[in-house]
């Protein structure tokens, strides 16, 4: 039987007749969105994108800009790595994150610091109130152990690997994916120290609104909580949109909340006044 794509013209011709086609998980080019926040206009959407199950994203994003998390069906776990888009060897810090805002638990008004001291990202609205600082992503070990298969190329694929990959598009390599926040997914410490997995499923369509205090570049992986109680490989579709924006204001309530963290924001203003 003749196999057509064995003809590089007819492979052609089939890959060209893809143009056009749609699928939920993919990056739209251009961006498209009709759900922007009420005075941005269509013309400044940077990204849109939804992220598969076990799949993942990246982008550069400028100072200033918002980006928005959607768990479209409330079963996503985004795992997120931030880097300074200028200098990548500073990078998010989840110790410092939680121990210079005297808080482990994430949510509206608290920063992302980096190991320099500055805010990366700050979080201004989040309706999911579930997220994790502690307890980092899978690896290929673990979900090999758990779900009988844990590579990249496999069906179970884990989020430290999928972290490298989006690592890897802006020239990082292994020892670039360090320890990352869970965003949707969340912990809770007990007073004896055990750690209690809050992974849902919840409600769909929780969302939060990140700020970049910094040009960034921003790693998602969407795949399922390391300590995830299900026998199952869970977890469903993440949307990503991003808009540029306003760069914080010496007023703004979050850059004044805390001693700590208007220090962080002066790092950065310190920074760009180069």
């Amino acid at each position: 039987m003749t196999r057509p794509l064995a003809d590089p013209m007819a492979a052609r011709d089939h890959a060209r007749a893809m143009a056009g086609t749609v699928v939920e998980a993919m990056p739209l080019l251009p961006p498209v969105a009709d759900d922007l926040p009420a005075g941005v206009p269509a013309q400044d959407l940077l990204w849109e994108e939804t992220i598969a199950a076990g799949g993942y994203a990246t982008r550069r994003l400028p100072r200033g800009s918002r980006l928005r998390l959607i768990d479209l069906q409330g079963d996503a776990c985004a795992s997120v790595l931030i880097f300074n888009a200028e200098m990548p060897a500073e990078r998010l810090n989840v110790a410092d994150t939680v121990k210079i805002q005297w808080n482990a638990y994430l949510g509206a008004g608290k920063l992302l610091l980096s190991d320099m001291g500055r805010v990366l990202m700050s979080i201004l609205e989040d309706e999911a109130g579930t997220h994790d600082a502690f307890c980092g992503t899978s690896n290929a070990a673990i979900n090999h152990a758990k779900y009988g298969e844990g590579r990249n190329s496999g069906a179970f694929p884990n989020g430290r690997d999928r972290l490298l990959l989006g690592a890897a598009k802006h020239g990082l390599q292994r020892r670039d994916v360090h320890p990352c926040v869970n965003l949707f997914k969340g912990t809770r410490i007990e007073a004896d120290g055990t750690i209690t997995p809050l992974v849902g499923p919840y409600d769909a369509g929780r969302a939060m609104v990140l700020r970049a205090e910094m040009d960034v570049i921003v790693v998602i992986a969407n795949c399922p909580h390391v300590l995830d109680p299900r026998e199952e490989w869970t977890v469903t579709p993440l949307r990503v949109s991003a808009w540029r924006g306003a760069l914080t204001p010496a007023d703004d309530p979050v850059r004044n909340a805390t001693p700590e963290g208007l220090r962080a924001f002066l790092n950065v203003e310190d920074y760009f006044r180069r």
